[in-house]
Parts: C-alpha cells; sequence; structure tokens
C-alpha cells in the first residue's frame, strides 16, 4: 500500500512592501551577543509579524555593509544553517530589550494595516541570502554595499 500523498507546505504569497525602518535604524554591534535568540522580521502571517528565527553565534564582519556582524545558526538546519547578518536585522526574542520592542512595535504599526486581511504567509521580500552565506537586505543591495 501506498503512503498517503503528502500536501506541500503553503507558498507565502510575495508582496514586495516598502521597509523604511530597517535601513535606517542604527544598532552598534554591541547590542547583540553570542548565545542570544534572534528573529529576522520577514513578513506577516494573518495578524502577526513572522521571521527566520536564529541563534547568535560568533561576530563576523558583514562584507556587503562593510560593518561588524554576527554569524547566525538556524536551529531549524535546512540547506544553509549558519549565515552572517548585519546587527540592524535582528530582533531580540531571548530577552526584552527596549530598543528591540520599539523596533517590533514599529514594524507592526507599518506592516500589519497593509496586509490586514491577508491570511496567507505573506514574504515582504526585503532578504536575500548571497552565494558567501550572507543575509543582505534589499536596501544595502541597491544601494551597492
Amino acid at each position: 500500500m501506498l503512503p498517503p500523498p503528502s500536501t506541500p507546505p503553503p507558498t507565502p504569497a510575495f508582496a514586495p512592501t516598502p521597509d523604511p525602518l530597517t535601513p535606517a535604524r542604527d544598532l552598534t554591534h554591541a547590542h547583540f551577543e553570542a548565545g542570544d535568540q534572534v528573529v529576522v522580521l520577514k513578513g506577516v502571517a494573518g495578524k502577526e509579524l513572522w521571521g527566520d528565527a536564529m541563534r547568535v553565534v560568533a561576530p563576523s564582519w558583514h562584507t556587503p555593509t562593510d560593518e561588524d556582524g554576527w554569524r547566525l545558526r538556524d536551529a531549524t538546519g535546512g540547506a544553509q544553517t549558519y549565515i552572517t547578518a548585519n546587527p540592524r536585522y535582528l530582533v531580540h526574542l531571548s530577552r526584552r530589550c527596549p530598543d528591540c520592542l520599539i523596533y517590533l512595535r514599529a514594524m507592526e504599526d507599518h506592516l500589519l494595516p497593509r496586509h490586514a486581511g491577508a491570511d496567507a504567509l505573506v514574504d515582504c521580500g526585503w532578504y536575500t541570502t548571497t552565494a558567501l552565506g550572507q543575509l543582505v537586505h534589499i536596501a544595502d543591495v541597491r544601494s551597492g554595499r
């Protein structure tokens, strides 16, 4: 007897939405520490923000932005378990720091009304991963950094 057909995961809706907040976010490299649990916000799911949860592993140079970055580990694995990201892309999950809470609230205020009523997972299309394993925001790619 054949196993029942598996249903593929839902395909996220792609909604190119401007992100005026992340490129202007000013965080120092010292804001995060090795071991911190973080999320990279990527869009909206129902009435909530969603993103990729990761753990900060070690300091790393973020070549696309020429700034100090962090090496991150995706606990769920996947095609790319480790990536490098700029601190301004990250939001604390493991602690409630004022900077991250203010940024999170601003992102909610900006995104949730734009996607009200969307029940699907909405990927705002802000990030890409380079061949070198670096997470890059579209604003950084466009500015030639």
